[in-house]
């Protein structure tokens, strides 16, 4: 077994897309519109699906936006360098709501950022062994 992939609800379809390729570096890896059952698909990440789990992004017909919910906490990225990530996240226009630092009680570096719909994105920097 393995896990293949993580479905978000979204509220515009090419929004986040965009924001998911373009500002996270990720690459659109298939696409699926399903106009008589009213939604589109969109699978994006680092990799293949063979090889690694990946995000499906589902556009509901006629549904802009979401309720979160309390369920739900984030996705965790690893990046080379959490400060160097949220620059390049800002310099696009996304938003960075905690800033590169250490993790409560601990010294990974972590940071986060929210997407277009609000899911948190935590980039967790990698380190040397």
């Amino acid at each position: 077994m393995r896990l293949l992939h993580t479905m978000l609800r979204v509220g515009n379809l090419e929004r986040s897309v965009k924001f998911y390729t373009e500002v996270l570096g990720m690459k659109l890896l298939r696409t699926t519109d399903r106009p008589e059952q009213k939604y589109s698909l969109a699978f994006v990440g680092y990799d293949t699906e063979e090889r690694g789990a990946v995000l499906e992004l589902t556009y509901n017909y006629g549904v802009a936006q979401y309720e979160l919910g309390t369920a739900f906490g984030h996705l965790a990225i690893e990046v080379p360098d959490a400060k160097s990530a949220c620059d390049a996240v800002r310099a696009k226009g996304g938003a960075v709501t905690r800033e590169a630092g250490p993790v409560k009680g601990g010294t990974t570096v972590i940071a986060f950022v929210t997407d277009p719909d609000g899911y948190k994105i935590e980039f967790i920097e990698h380190r040397q062994p």
